[in-house]
């Protein structure tokens, strides 16, 4: 059995607040609790100070937690960790009203990567969990539906799709940290976070260069 986590970062809006980047990633591992068992262990010693800490953001937490999750990430053997990353300014402006394309499009290059890279056997069984965002529940539910039809036609093995909330599912909770980690190499020239979790990045495909 195979565990695949996804999560992404930035968003899919073209106004001038908008995120320059959308970044699609997933974790690979074959140990369901790895990610999370790496989370638990910072949320605990977090918790203790912060009484009503439910979960872990990237995006709101301090350096030293985000450097404490990556680099815990990082130490997992048997992690990998694939990406895609869309470059929104070069999308045609025909697209960029058509949200639920672009979002499958960038889900698609990762489903084709984690398939003509190998990283899975044909026959190994898949169980994939997605971060459930409120705000985005047509396109998740869109993607799902691609995904299974798409992963139906490539393999025989069995494929499961979960959709949990971040807050329920402490693994996602560890990809949030990794997408946000790639998305700040982008977004911003940061790479301070990048580099702690990078050797376990097998692929990392830059959409309209």
């Amino acid at each position: 059995m195979v565990y695949i986590f996804l999560d992404e970062s930035g968003d899919l809006g073209f106004k001038k607040k908008s995120s320059k980047w959308f970044v699609f990633t997933i974790a690979i591992t074959q140990d369901a609790r790895a990610l999370e068992r790496v989370v638990k262990k910072v949320w605990r010693s977090l918790k203790k100070k912060h009484k009503k800490l439910s979960e872990l953001h990237a995006s709101h937490e301090k350096d030293v937690t985000r450097i404490r999750i990556l680099k815990g990430l990082s130490e997992i053997t048997d992690i990998k960790i694939m990406c895609a990353i869309l470059n929104k300014k070069k999308v045609y402006i025909d697209l960029q009203n058509q949200k639920n394309y672009l979002y499958n499009f960038t889900a698609n290059i990762l489903l084709d990567r984690l398939y003509t890279k190998e990283i899975i056997k044909p026959t190994e069984s898949i169980h994939l969990y997605i971060d459930r965002k409120d705000t985005k529940k047509h396109l998740r539910e869109n993607f799902i539906r691609y995904l299974t039809d798409s992963m139906k036609k490539r393999r025989d093995g069995t494929f499961n799709v979960e959709l949990h909330t971040s807050y329920e599912n402490k693994s996602l909770q560890a990809v949030d940290f990794i997408s946000w980690a790639i998305f700040q190499k982008y977004e911003r020239g940061d790479y301070e976070f990048y580099e702690i979790i990078k050797s376990k990045i097998i692929d990392e495909r830059l959409l309209f260069p």
